[in-house]
């Protein structure tokens, strides 16, 4: 029952299933989390036949901590969630910096509607990427020379 309301569709990424050679699929409660994860990963205008489709997530990329730039996020995330994806309703997102400045985890709390259950998904959010490759040091992975056979 759940299934026919909440759907099924292509997994993201997209994969190919090794038992079937198909592609993969997810339904349910995945379905739903798979679906909030691309609306807060793709760009608005960045489908060219559903321009209205994703967030602004990605313009916070270099916003300052203060607690009006996270409540505005916080804000815009919550309406964008909610008006995008009908299988879902009261929405909560809280957010925590932890671990290295740079970094803000936003934690999405949501109820899907039709089953009445709680699910949740944390998602890392870089403020600035550069800033965290620079603090890395500059060792980065090379590739070791692969002889053909």
């Amino acid at each position: 029952m759940a299934g026919t309301f909440l759907g099924t569709g292509m997994k993201f990424p997209p994969q190919i299933d090794p038992t079937t050679g198909r592609i993969a699929t997810v339904s349910d409660a995945q379905s739903v989390k798979e679906s909030v994860y691309l609306i807060l990963m793709t760009t608005r205008s960045e489908r060219f036949m559903r321009p209205d489709f994703g967030s602004e997530l990605l313009s916070y990329t270099f916003m300052d901590l203060s607690s009006t730039s996270v409540s505005m996020l916080v804000h815009t995330l919550t309406q964008t969630l909610l008006k995008q994806e009908p299988r879902i309703g009261e929405v909560n997102i809280t957010t925590e910096e932890r671990e290295r400045k740079g970094i803000l985890f936003i934690n999405v709390d949501y109820t899907i509607r039709r089953t009445n259950v709680r699910d949740n998904l944390v998602f890392p959010f870089y403020l600035n990427a550069a800033q965290e490759e620079e603090e890395a040091g500059t060792d980065y992975y090379e590739p070791e020379d692969v002889e053909d056979v």
